[in-house]
């Protein structure tokens, strides 16, 4: 009988971290699982791992490939797991016990959900900076599906070694892609875009390890702005497919960055709102800035198009959205944060 349960597990030169990793995997109190562990060409002695660990429980199923990358790797992986469910692991990271067991059972008790991360921590501590904890508060107060789709276009909502995905939301949307972007952000503006919902389980089963070499500080792939053209793309796909026109609410470097890649996209940038008076009556980018006393008659006259807020410094987000529901616009409907 094939499990319930396919933990995809992608491995590069993981030899100091690996074990651990692993070990968190086999004491999981859940045990209808298989482990597909994607060795992408690694050179020290990640293999010898893998294959010493494969032959003492036969759920470990190694797979030794040439250096082809994380998303070839992540593909290989998929294809080869038989699980009605996909787990995501890291080489790095450690499980909670309970981690799949609770996940599995909160996914057979609601059938709309098609992804379902947890709540992490962040370790060790000495090497998680402000930042990092700022984004742990951020991600672990994300748990519903309003939540998480509220906040989508703002950053990654869910930390993607967490995640317990539906294998037949997987093959819908083609598995992992490369797109210039990140690939684990790709993948749930994806499935957001066909209307895939997700959630969080709120309990900490999850330590993410932070560190030097993770991806998101050595690749390109995570720089901000390939978050913003990701950001653009699946905005027109999604919210602004039916009518690409938007009002941006920020006329400082993110609104700018931002409104560069929606313009390729081909989305009509209408006009930009911001507080600075230096900016009010100027224009950028062929549109003019106003005031946000003027956003109302500017909106309705435009035909009421999504108003994108773009202000990235700490309470801006919060003030923005108050305003705009003292204006009676509804946030998803009417306005998106994407900053």
């Amino acid at each position: 009988m094939d499990p319930a349960i396919s933990f995809v597990l992608p491995v590069h030169n993981a030899e100091k971290t690996l074990g651990q990793a692993i070990q968190s995997i086999l004491c999981q109190r859940y045990t209808s699982f298989e482990v597909i562990a994607v060795d992408d060409g690694s050179t020290d002695a990640t293999p010898a791992i893998l294959r010493t660990y494969s032959a003492r429980d036969p759920r470990i199923r190694p797979v030794f490939c040439q250096k082809n990358g994380l998303i070839e790797t992540l593909n290989k992986g998929l294809s080869l797991s038989k699980g009605t469910f996909v787990a995501r692991m890291d080489a790095d990271d450690i499980c909670h016990p309970d981690r799949i067991g609770i996940q599995l059972q909160f996914m057979m008790r609601n059938p709309e959900i098609s992804v379902l991360g947890t709540q992490i921590r962040c370790f060790p501590l000495p090497d998680v900076g402000e930042g990092f904890r700022i984004y742990e508060s951020w991600i672990n107060a994300l748990l519903s599906p309003g939540d998480i789709g509220r906040e989508i276009f703002i950053e990654s909502p869910l930390v993607h070694p967490t995640a317990f995905i539906r294998k037949s939301a997987l093959d819908e949307v083609g598995g992992y892609e490369d797109n210039g972007w990140a690939e684990d952000y790709d993948l749930w503006l994806r499935l957001y875009t066909n209307h895939k919902q997700f959630a969080k389980i709120p309990r900490i089963l999850f330590s993410w390890r932070e560190g030097r070499d993770r991806l998101t500080r050595t690749d390109s792939r995570y720089s901000v702005e390939n978050f913003l053209k990701a950001k653009a793309h699946y905005l027109k796909l999604g919210p602004l497919k039916k009518s690409p026109n938007v009002i941006i609410w920020g006329a400082g470097q993110i609104g700018r960055r931002i409104s560069k890649h929606l313009l390729r996209e081909g989305v009509t940038l209408n006009t930009f709102v911001d507080i600075d008076p230096k900016k009010i009556g100027r224009s950028r980018r062929g549109a003019p800035i106003v005031s946000p006393d003027e956003l109302p008659s500017v909106w309705r006259a435009a035909g009421r198009p999504l108003v994108l807020a773009a202000v990235p410094s700490r309470g801006a987000r919060e003030l923005i959205r108050n305003h705009l529901n003292r204006l009676g616009l509804k946030e998803g409907e009417h306005f998106i944060c994407v900053a």
